[in-house]
């Protein structure tokens, strides 16, 4: 059985206030039909983040059915869970009628806890396919009437336990979590929300699952094994996220019970690619007057000088020119030289994660120091949990419980370390 496993589409995206539902996002989902239709997969396996905010504009509604309508006009099966960014109610509206189609759409755990699954047949027999959408410990706590549920791996660990599965035969989840393996993380991206520590999930939760279909970050690996995955995201949304050489789809093909899938990935390019361009001043003109790239979102740093409006004004006639868009123009010169420079446009800074903002508004006051990894980790708690009272409907009071659990459970860990350090 062949299948192609996709993640964080986060349609109607915009970056640096650039929108790329209607060109770049739309050329990807055309790109991609084309590559399903070459390799008539058996299914299609979407892990989450379908789109980028809980309530998604028209246009981003109608990118998704033009992508799901071209896939099963294909005769392929596709399979949806919702991510930390969709509402989970609205994107699984009319999810039993679609399902008649071959589309099945998890937007919530099921009743009773119960995970929405659906098998499937090829040579080698049975293939169950089970849906996971983003879930938080209070969620599942609440659900199964459990209490002891409040940490994230627990929640999974004990919902997973609950599933009515056959071992013997193959079985597949797709889920959008914060996966790690030995407490380590695997390479970010640059626009994730909600990692880096938070809700943490060891790699063996999903030991009983012949492939197991990640999303959440924004970059392609394996976590501990090679058959727990991360698709990455279609397109890079950030510019730290340039660190990924390719970017595309992963074709699996799940053979007999027992033998390893062979995962290969399948490069989609993108309609303008991001590059990042840093240099001193006078090697960036140089260089960029004569380049011959074309169709290019980019990033320019300047290493030896401030950044002022002329300068600004000179890339982006050089850019237009061959069709590309000057998206950025920093000075990094400041943080070598404690010269005078000036900042990210308000492009920039509403592309950073909340934890990053936070870092830097840190270190800009104290000196260059930064946070400490308990207080970077509790503030992205708290803007993760803010952000799910809408996407996730949960409400004010639950949110302000978790946060207080947080905050105790913090408190406690510090004390112990500072008792730990006096008897030392």
């Amino acid at each position: 059985m062949k299948f192609l496993h996709i993640a964080d589409l986060h349609l109607g995206k915009s970056i640096y206030g650039v929108s790329l539902l209607e060109e770049d996002q739309a050329e990807w989902v055309r790109r991609f039909l084309d590559l399903s239709s070459a390799l008539h997969p058996d299914a299609v396996l979407i892990a989450g983040d379908v789109y980028d905010r809980s309530a998604p504009s028209g246009e981003a509604v109608a990118l998704l059915d033009r992508l799901l309508t071209g896939l099963t006009d294909q005769g392929i099966q596709v399979f949806v869970i919702s991510g930390n960014h969709d509402s989970g109610r609205r994107l699984g509206f009319a999810s039993s009628l679609l399902c008649r189609q071959g589309v099945h759409i998890a937007g919530e755990i099921g009743d009773g806890g119960i995970l929405r699954h659906v098998t499937l047949e090829d040579a080698y027999g049975p293939v169950t396919v089970w849906l996971m959408p983003y879930l938080f410990p209070l969620e599942v706590s609440e659900l199964l009437g459990d209490p002891d549920i409040r940490d994230y791996e627990t929640a999974v660990r004990r919902l997973l336990a609950l599933q009515p599965m056959d071992p013997s035969q193959r079985n597949i989840l797709v889920g959008h979590q914060n996966v790690t393996a030995f407490g380590k993380e695997g390479e970010r991206g640059g626009s994730e929300s909600m990692v880096g520590g938070i809700g943490q999930i060891d790699y063996t939760c999903f030991d009983a699952f012949d492939y197991t279909a990640l999303g959440h970050i924004h970059a392609a690996y394996a976590v501990g094994r090679r058959t727990v995955r991360y698709a990455g995201s279609p397109l890079c949304y950030h510019f730290d996220e340039t660190r990924q050489s390719e970017k595309g789809p992963l074709l699996v093909t799940l053979g007999p019970k027992g033998e390893t899938p062979q995962i290969e990935l399948k490069e989609i390019p993108a309609l303008h690619p991001l590059r990042i361009v840093e240099d001193t001043w006078d090697e960036i003109t140089a260089r960029e007057s004569v380049s011959e790239n074309r169709g290019e979102y980019i990033s320019v740093r300047v290493t030896d000088r401030a950044v002022t409006p002329d300068m600004a004004d000179y890339l982006n006639r050089v850019y237009q020119a061959r069709d590309s868009r000057l998206l950025e123009i920093i000075s990094t010169w400041r943080a070598i030289s404690g010269g005078d420079s000036s900042g990210p446009s308000g492009e920039a800074v509403r592309a950073k994660s909340i934890d990053t903002l936070f870092s830097d508004f840190y270190a800009d006051r104290h000196s260059g120091s930064m946070p400490s990894p308990g207080d970077s980790a509790f503030l992205a708690q708290v803007a993760g949990l803010m952000a799910s009272m809408d996407s996730h409907d949960i409400s004010e009071e639950s949110v302000i419980g978790m946060l207080t659990d947080m905050l105790v459970k913090q408190t406690e860990e510090e004390e112990k370390a500072e008792k730990e350090a006096e008897n030392l």
